[in-house]
């Protein structure tokens, strides 16, 4: 098994969770002034019970050095707090190879994130940098989930053989067939099952990110029908805004985020048994 995959299997495993929390501060929302005591209590209430956490990194950058400063103490808390849990650097980068290499360098050297997401769109070439680190998971977004995703990601391509397919699914096909010593995974938004379905016929062994569950309206039901592999794994959903405000109230905001994820996970597990998994 790929290291990565082993470090996140274990995490899953663990916590008996599919679940990356987004931890995605947006300040106008918080319950609190403190970017970092919010996110610390996040991670408290909700460590035993997901597999990773995913900062977007637009949310800390916005906010210049001091939201730098936020994000590198959240990121050690999470290596604390919850030592197994993975930890997904969402940046979406990519660009020329010179570029992707201080991307990558700044994502997995700098940051030490487990994973980190890109964006394919300078081809193999944009990618290759991050495909070195061997033990580290790649996430190429490829599916995702705003409804103007239509406008460029399902414009038809054709490929070798002259078939034409979706960009998105050109993107998938791809990601199957590129040698790296990184473990390639791809983002599929949740509001999208059929895509979804399709992307893991395609590469039936590729872990997935499917974002979009919770306030964006993803159905949880054919996410996980349709986007777990042959063990029942491969697959993290990840819920943002619907555990992170799960409550305004200052007081209470933790153990309303506590009580959401309880049970968004309990209504995975229940759907992962229904079709036939068990942990």
């Amino acid at each position: 098994m790929h290291k990565y995959l082993a470090r996140l299997d274990l995490s899953m495993r663990e916590t008996r969770s599919l679940i990356c929390v987004g931890l995605d501060p947006v300040i106008s929302k918080l319950p609190i002034t403190d970017i970092t005591k919010f996110n610390c209590e996040i991670i408290n209430s909700t460590a035993d019970h997901v597999c990773a956490y995913k900062p977007n990194l637009a949310f800390y950058e916005s906010i210049g050095i001091e939201g730098l400063r936020h994000l590198e103490a959240t990121v050690e808390h999470i290596r604390r707090r919850a030592p197994n849990a993975v930890i997904i650097g969402d940046g979406k980068r990519g660009d020329i190879a010179s570029t992707s290499e201080a991307y990558s360098k700044a994502m997995f050297d700098l940051w030490g994130f487990d994973a980190t997401t890109v964006n394919a769109y300078g081809g193999m070439e944009s990618l290759e940098p991050f495909f070195q680190y061997e033990d580290k998971g790649v996430y190429i977004w490829c599916r995702s989930s705003n409804p103007g995703a239509v406008e460029f990601q399902d414009l038809f391509v054709k490929r070798d053989n002259n078939e034409p397919v979706k960009l998105f699914e050109h993107i998938a096909l791809s990601s199957t067939r590129w040698e790296s010593k990184a473990m390639i995974g791809l983002v599929a938004g949740a509001p999208y099952p059929g895509e979804l379905q399709g992307l893991r016929k395609i590469a039936p062994n590729t872990p997935i990110l499917a974002p979009g569950i919770g306030a964006q309206g993803g159905d949880l039901k054919s996410v996980i029908k349709h986007g777990v592999d042959k063990s029942g794994r491969g697959l993290m959903i990840n819920s943002s805004r619907s555990i992170l405000y799960a409550s305004h109230s200052a007081n209470g905001y933790g153990s309303a985020a506590n009580m959401a994820v309880i049970k968004l996970k309990d209504d995975i597990n229940k759907l992962l048994c229904e079709n036939g998994f068990e942990w």
